[in-house]
């Protein structure tokens, strides 16, 4: 089961990753968003991060829709992401290894090649 300080530590330990203040988490590469806090929205109710569940870029419509078919009790979506290639996380369904790969490859996909082309060089082979 994975949590809050497991994506910290994962993210935190790849190349060129800034740690955006929040009051969850908050992760970048290049400027670009690859894995965050749900900010959770209620009618009526103000927006809560949730830090037990996050938000992972995928990258395109398709591997979105993979995920969320193939994984339903691991990845949600709500409407108003229908447009963006991200989905939801539920952090305690899945385990630290599985998290790790999760959060490389959004990173890998936001990350400029220069970067990213970095991380082979420190990744056990």
């Amino acid at each position: 089961m994975a949590d809050a300080d497991d994506v910290r530590r994962v993210a935190l330990a790849l190349p060129g990753v800034v740690e955006i203040d929040s009051d969850g988490f908050d992760f970048r590469v290049a400027d670009k968003g690859f894995v965050w806090s749900y900010p959770e929205r209620r009618p009526g109710r103000r927006r809560v991060l949730r830090t037990d569940i996050a938000v992972l870029f995928v990258g395109d419509e398709a591997e979105k829709q993979a995920l969320l078919l193939g994984e339903p009790d691991v990845f949600f979506t709500t409407t108003g992401y229908d447009s963006w290639p991200l989905v939801m996380l539920r952090l305690a369904e899945v385990d630290v290894e599985r998290l790790r790969e999760l959060v490389i490859d959004a990173w890998r996909m936001r990350a400029p090649d220069t970067v990213a082309d970095g991380l082979a060089d420190t990744e056990p082979g």
